[in-house]
């Protein structure tokens, strides 16, 4: 995980130069810089610098992995990643219930508070779809 966390901390220190070098190219030209294109690019600074600390902060609790060894063979990184749902409707409901709320933003108040009722619902719905039926535990 360490050089997963290397390279995101290496693209947040590139993102970071463009965005320097865009706002004084657009600066230079406009005569003040350009917000919206040097606050989005400094948001994927932020976000990369985020995703590189997470990484590097995980590698040194958990020790070393096998995509750390420059030795390893992909064989030693087999086995079990993790449970995967075989087949669940809740993500597809959670997401139809997410762009009713975000069209009660154009359409009225009261269609987005329907949207965030029914939000919730999902996630419940999402989280407890293993505690009955069929695949319960």
């Amino acid at each position: 995980m360490k050089v997963q966390g290397w390279l995101f901390l290496l693209c947040g220190v590139f993102f970071a130069g463009v965005d320097i070098a865009y706002w004084f190219w657009t600066k230079a030209e406009t005569g003040h810089g350009e917000p919206v294109g040097t606050t989005a690019m400094a948001i994927s600074v932020g976000f990369a610098f985020m995703v590189g600390y997470y990484l590097m902060f995980t590698a040194r609790r958990i020790g070393a992995q096998p995509e750390d060894n420059k030795q390893a063979e992909i064989s030693d990184g087999a086995g079990e990643i993790g449970f995967f749902s075989p087949s669940s409707w809740w993500p597809l409901f959670l997401c139809l219930a997410a762009a009713f709320a975000f069209a009660g933003f154009v359409i009225g108040f009261w269609m987005f508070l329907i949207g965030v009722f029914l939000i919730i619902m999902a996630m419940i719905g999402f989280v407890f779809q293993y505690y009955r039926g069929n695949f319960s535990h």
